[in-house]
């Protein structure tokens, strides 16, 4: 990752941490959803346009992803 820093209103910041909190995500990667939505789609990884769009409403689901995608092991 790199890490940039940007400024927003106070309008902005609160819009971004209500929406990020409704989602139960960091306001980090409601940004960058919000980029995934207006970037070009590299067409060498179709695959990569689903990046990001499963919600499971666990908020350490990504300390777990592979249970995620590929369902909890026996």
């Amino acid at each position: 990752m790199i890490r940039i820093q940007i400024s927003l209103s106070e309008k902005e910041y609160e819009g971004a941490k209500h929406e990020a909190t409704r989602l139960g995500i960091s306001i980090s990667e409601l940004l960058r959803r919000s980029l995934w939505a207006l970037l070009p789609l590299d067409e060498s990884r179709p695959w990569m346009r689903y990046a990001g769009m499963i919600a499971t409403g666990d908020p350490r689901a990504s300390q777990n992803v592979d249970d995620v995608i590929f369902g909890q092991r026996d």
